[in-house]
């Protein structure tokens, strides 16, 4: 049986109110930076200062969430509430190890890292076998090779090449 609220939104109710509370504090949060962030040129028409589009945007995020806010159709936290939140702290773990990937790329070198994080994922992801893990690390090579060698994508080398002999560092810097 279906209470007064679902058959006033029919759509899911958990995590709304988080989502609602986070999106609005994380507008405000940008919306008080957007005078370090940005700045007001002098003789530059309104609509083409750099403030002017990311303000509406901010504005925007803010108007609109404390309106999604405020016309909620429940205002209390339920188990299902934090359940969906759980679920959400979950999926940013995965930004967490990419954010320590992107982090490590400069100081140990893409070659390294990449070799590292690959078999740390597979088994994070759940495949503990040997041949799945070893995969991982083939497949990270070859994506190494692929970009640095073939495609000369530009990545800087890492602070750990600068103790290899100068040859050595040169070829690292280039190819890994």
């Amino acid at each position: 049986m279906s209470s007064p609220e679902e058959k006033r939104f029919p759509g899911p109710m958990r995590g709304q109110l988080v989502f609602a509370i986070v999106f609005f504090v994380v507008a405000l949060l940008l919306l008080s930076q957007i005078g370090e962030q940005t700045k007001w040129v002098k003789k530059t028409k309104f609509f083409a200062q750099p403030r002017f589009w990311p303000a509406v945007g901010l504005v925007g995020m803010v108007v609109f969430g404390g309106l999604h806010l405020w016309k909620l159709p429940r205002r209390k936290f339920e188990r299902a509430d934090y359940v969906e939140w759980r679920i959400w702290l979950v999926a940013i773990e995965w930004v967490g190890w990419f954010l320590l990937y992107v982090l490590l790329v400069p100081v140990i070198g893409y070659l390294p890292v990449t070799m590292i994080f690959m078999p740390i994922l597979i088994w994070r992801l759940g495949y503990r076998d040997k041949r799945m893990v070893l995969i991982s690390s083939m497949f990270g090579l070859g994506v190494v090779l692929l970009f640095k060698s073939f495609l000369e994508v530009k990545i800087p080398g890492a602070l750990l090449y600068e103790y290899l002999p100068g040859s050595l560092r040169t070829f690292f810097i280039l190819n890994f």
